[in-house]
């Protein structure tokens, strides 16, 4: 790179990543063949429009791999009568393209609030899903940390809803898409479900599918599925028309081809059979992590976990995610039910995903924990432990996937 400036400072993040634990449950490594197609000369073409019908010439070749893309995704999550959309550049973007595909601004949008563990798209006041459209929110029970879907229920027959929205960014448990999709249909709603962080685990049958509850399904790609940044929008194929026309020419211009590529490679590995013992891998890790930090003290929103986060209350999350970083350990900061400000929240959000790409197992999730012990209970100098993190790192020195 002749550009020595901003060669170092890739050097110095990759060497970041890489001497660092990640606990981001929103985070991932992805493989060289994925690296390779999202650096490859695919970048350099426009081609706004859909396969067969495209507004520049020279697009047989991304005709090809978008339909590639499609074809992989439809069988990885099994799917028959469903419409696929790869060309979303990320999930808020292709949440707000089903909402206008769906809504009149305006209208009423049932999603879970943000402390209780929603994202900011699922209707915050923040963001445009809140600001555009009527928000009502639901939450989670204050003593079990779980969806009260008895509140789902009620609020949905009072309000009477245009889409209601299951998934969350930031909830340790099963979530019970029949749940949702019957209260969607009694009240005649769309049921969009948000997997952006279980769609790894729902394509390895380890969480319970919303595709045969819900009518538009939006995942990310870059979370437990370990692809590029980027999302895809599933609908029932009576929708798939309107989510088109949103997306393009209603919100984006020409797609992104070389990360549609990326994502196409991202389905093949994810349709190999060892990746369905890589989601075992992840549940077990993050079971591991969340029983030793039981057992040192730490308080688990909804005392465990289900899937590859959980949840810990710290008091002080901005203060703890600090500590644990200049240690080598990123975990971020998270809201809990209660707290009033997302930016100085209570809780701290861990996940497994990345660490196991690196092939970390159950005992590697024993030491992390005895160190975020070490950090915020007995208050060890994170110096210390950042010296002992690198030495760990060492030992895994690749991402296997």
């Amino acid at each position: 790179m002749k550009d020595r400036l901003l060669e170092r400072i890739i050097k110095a993040e990759t060497n970041r990543q890489q001497e660092t634990i990640n606990l981001i449950p929103s985070e991932n490594y992805v493989s060289p063949d994925v690296l390779a197609a999202l650096g490859s000369p695919l970048t350099n073409k426009y081609a706004e429009g859909y396969p067969g019908r495209r507004y520049y010439p020279g697009n047989n070749l991304y005709d090809r791999i978008e339909l590639l893309t499609q074809q992989r995704l439809k069988k990885l999550f099994k799917l028959k009568d469903w419409r696929v959309n790869v060309q979303p550049y990320s999930g808020t973007p292709a949440m707000l393209a089903v909402y206008f595909a769906l809504m009149e601004p305006g209208e009423k949008l049932l999603g879970m609030s943000l402390a209780a563990g929603g994202h900011l798209s699922h209707g915050h006041r923040v963001s445009l899903s809140g600001r555009v459209f009527q928000a009502i929110q639901y939450g989670v029970d204050a003593d079990s940390g779980l969806i009260d879907y008895d509140e789902v229920e009620r609020l949905a027959l009072q309000h009477k809803p245009r889409v209601i929205v299951s998934g969350a960014t930031a909830y340790p448990r099963v979530i019970d898409f029949a749940r949702f999709g019957a209260i969607a249909k009694k009240v005649g709603a769309f049921h969009l479900a948000d997997i952006s962080h279980i769609a790894g685990l729902v394509a390895a049958g380890l969480h319970p599918s919303p595709f045969p509850h819900a009518d538009i399904v939006v995942t990310t790609t870059h979370k437990t599925l370990r692809g590029p940044r980027a999302a895809v929008i599933f609908s029932r194929d009576e929708l798939g028309d309107r989510i088109d026309r949103i997306i393009f020419p209603g919100m984006q211009g020409g797609p992104h081809n070389n990360v549609i590529a990326a994502m196409a490679v991202m389905a093949y590995e994810a349709l190999q059979p060892k990746f369905k013992n890589y989601q075992k891998q992840i549940i077990k890790n993050a079971e591991a992590l969340a029983r030793a930090l039981k057992e040192k003290g730490f308080e688990l929103i909804s005392s465990g976990t289900d899937n590859h986060m959980m949840l810990i209350k710290v008091g002080d999350g901005m203060k703890a995610q600090k500590i644990l970083e200049t240690a080598g350990i990123t975990a971020n900061r998270n809201s809990l039910s209660g707290d009033s400000s997302p930016y100085y929240p209570s809780g701290l959000r861990l996940g497994t995903p990345a660490v196991t790409t690196r092939g970390m197992k159950e005992k590697e999730m024993e030491q992390i924990a005895e160190w975020i012990y070490q950090l915020l209970i007995k208050k060890e100098k994170p110096e210390k432990i950042r010296r002992a993190v690198r030495v760990f790192c060492k030992k895994t020195p690749r991402t296997p996937i």
